[in-house]
């Protein structure tokens, strides 16, 4: 396997760096391998917090339930073993749901591929209480929609925002949610993985390449493997990676495949190499994931560890919003170990619209440009000016966002 070259994640927070540890231990008998460092003038809620943000509590508790931990106070362990506890309820809520509409799509001929859900935990960790999800995705043939959106409305949905006949028309969209209210249980809709016009696989190439769980009695069908790797790449790069366990999900399928360039075929095709350049680079520093030797040259594009480096800054910078909403305690302690536990509002703006902007493909970075030249809400908000004069919200626009940004710092 080979190695690449570490890029500088410095900054994150010591409470963030000891979660990885404990996940990336190989000996279950003692914490012998983690060196005594980690643990000192840890601020154990904000390791509990962040544990949450980044969705990663589940893989931390089922490496502590196995080995004696002195180092970590008890009643950190004992929040850790409830969260886990109630997410493996959950997930078993799920499945039994994902089940039932998998059963119901496919009496009325709608066929339906799973994104999301008890199907992907199962797949890959082949445990579902190791991986949390909040809601179940689906994609199916656009022409389905209809009547995909009456079932779900027999079933006691409810759609949240508009109905997806009257939001495909909007150029742009490619889902749609609805919410069970009393199951409270959310389902979205995707007729497309992205938003167009992103190139990817018609239905009938995914559906030609799917795969059958075997987590439920009843067929539940999911992405082949190729297909579900890398939309979950494409999709942890698009959110910058900030729950890091994204980043799991890709360490556990590298690990399960031993990934060569020839696993995935539909590489070149849709243009997604540097993507997954920035996930194998952050994989292998933060979950010390093995690389083979075939795809190493992806993490020695200047592209992919450009990303990776904004990466870095992303997911940290949303870990602290996250916090920001807790203990002033926890943010003071979560700033010391953040150089950009941004100053200014505008500096943390400036760092995720560069992110955004950076990752996406160059007919996306025109519209990227474009929507933010257009003028919001919050503009109009900022300076009143009269309709005979709405013009000038396009050249004043980042004034006004530098007015807005300044003024919060």
């Amino acid at each position: 396997m080979g190695e690449i070259q570490n890029i500088d994640l410095s900054y994150m927070p010591k409470e963030l760096r000891l979660l990885l540890q404990i996940i990336n231990m190989e000996n279950k008998e003692g914490t012998e391998q983690i060196n005594n460092k980690y643990f000192i003038d840890i601020d154990w809620e904000l390791f509990l917090q962040l544990a949450m943000h980044h969705r990663i509590y589940p893989l931390v508790y089922s490496k502590l339930n196995k080995i004696d931990v002195e180092l970590i106070p008890l009643y950190v362990i004992q929040t850790l073993y409830q969260e886990y506890k109630e997410n493996t309820f959950q997930m078993l809520h799920l499945s039994g749901e994902m089940e039932r509409v998998s059963k119901l799509f496919n009496e009325n001929n709608i066929r339906l591929l799973f994104l999301k859900g008890p199907a992907i935990a199962a797949d890959i960790y082949g445990d579902i209480s190791l991986r949390t999800s909040k809601d179940l995705d689906i994609l199916i043939p656009i022409t389905d929609l209809k009547k995909a959106e009456e079932l779900l409305f027999n079933c006691g949905y409810e759609k949240e925002g508009v109905s997806p006949i009257l939001t495909i028309r909007k150029w742009g969209s490619h889902h749609v949610s609805y919410y069970h209210s009393q199951k409270k249980i959310q389902i979205e809709i995707h007729w497309r993985l992205y938003r167009p016009p992103a190139k990817e696989p018609s239905f009938e190439e995914f559906w030609n390449r799917k795969r059958i769980s075997l987590l439920t009695s009843y067929p539940v069908y999911l992405f082949g493997e190729d297909d579900l790797f890398l939309y979950l790449v494409t999709h942890g790069a698009k959110h910058g990676w900030f729950r890091l366990r994204w980043l799991a999900d890709i360490d556990q399928i590298i690990r399960k495949r031993n990934i060569t360039k020839g696993d995935y075929p539909l590489l070149k095709k849709y243009q997604h190499s540097y993507l997954i350049g920035q996930a194998l680079i952050l994989s292998a520093q933060l979950f010390e994931t093995p690389i083979h030797d075939e795809i190493l040259p992806l993490t020695k594009e200047k592209r992919s560890r450009k990303l990776a480096k904004l990466a870095g800054f992303y997911f940290v910078e949303m870990g602290h919003m996250y916090i920001n909403q807790s203990s002033k305690e926890a943010l003071a302690n979560y700033n010391k170990h953040h150089p950009f536990s941004i100053k200014s509002s505008l500096k943390k703006s400036f760092i995720v619209n560069l992110y955004q902007y950076s990752v996406k493909t160059n007919i996306h970075k025109l519209i990227f440009i474009l929507k933010l030249l257009n003028p919001t809400s919050g503009d109009v908000k900022t300076l009143r000016l009269p309709k005979s004069l709405y013009f000038l919200y396009f050249p004043l626009r980042p004034f006004l966002i530098f007015w807005r940004k300044t003024r919060k710092s």
